[in-house]
């Protein structure tokens, strides 16, 4: 009877032992599952404050304008705006001259094209030389191996060339837009009266410095005056023009 009891007695105090352990157990399974999860939730909960500092640290550096940026963001540097600069100037100024230049070529092919047309209309000889002269371009119909120019192109006192020129001067602004000034010369005429002006104005600039009193010369063309007024000029004197086509002349006065 009482070994039954004692046999009973220590297999329920060994339930009990072991009842004890697995909550033990269970306890210190909880203990450290909770010390665990509390180990893995910090580093996460200590690294959080991070993320903002560097998704704020990257937004300033990707947001940092370049020093050399431009608001429309050309990356330039200032002295490369500066030489951009400076050669915007230099080609503002010095392609003027050159297009100028390229505009009066550009005439004397249209009136050479227009004057080759007239002769062969005309059936006359002739070839066309075209040349700028300071700044006005210059067209001469010249002899030619197939015969001479026919000097009444030329007229009387040079009218009908004056007359040549004044149409072809239309016809050049009719095909650019842009009156012209255009110096037209027909086998020589003009290149042989400037230097008969030329003699000319000579003789009477010495005698108005020899008397001291203004001298006034014929009636000229204003091709005509104009050499007059050159000539007069580069001796030192002043000239003006007086009257009214076709009787408008060179007055020259003196110092």
């Amino acid at each position: 009877m009482s070994d039954t009891t004692s046999t009973e007695d220590l297999t329920a105090e060994q339930h009990d032992q072991h009842d004890q352990h697995d909550q033990d157990a269970d306890q210190q399974g909880d203990t450290a599952g909770n010390e665990s999860s509390a180990a893995g939730e910090t580093p996460a909960s200590a690294e959080a404050p991070e993320a903002p500092e560097a998704a704020e640290a990257a937004e300033a550096v990707a947001g940092t304008p370049d020093v050399d940026a431009d608001p429309d963001g050309h990356a330039e540097s200032e002295p490369d705006a500066q030489a951009e600069a400076q050669g915007s100037t230099e080609s503002s100024v010095k392609p003027e001259k050159g297009s100028r230049v390229r505009q009066l070529e550009r005439e004397g092919e249209v009136a050479a094209d227009f004057l080759e047309t007239l002769l062969d209309i005309a059936d006359l000889d002739g070839d066309l030389d075209v040349d700028v002269d300071g700044d006005r371009a210059a067209v001469a119909i010249v002899d030619s191996e197939e015969g001479r120019v026919p000097r009444r192109l030329v007229g009387q006192d040079g009218k009908v060339l004056e007359a040549l020129q004044e149409l072809t001067r239309l016809a050049v602004q009719v095909e650019t837009g842009e009156r012209s000034r255009l110096m037209l010369d027909i086998a020589g005429h003009r290149a042989e009266r400037r230097e008969a002006l030329v003699e000319l104005a000579r003789v009477a600039i010495a005698e108005v410095k020899a008397s001291g009193e203004k001298k006034s010369l014929d009636a000229m063309s204003a091709f005509e005056r104009k050499v007059v007024h050159d000539e007069v000029a580069a001796a030192g004197l002043e000239s003006e023009s007086e009257g009214v086509d076709p009787k408008r002349h060179v007055v020259i006065l003196p110092a």
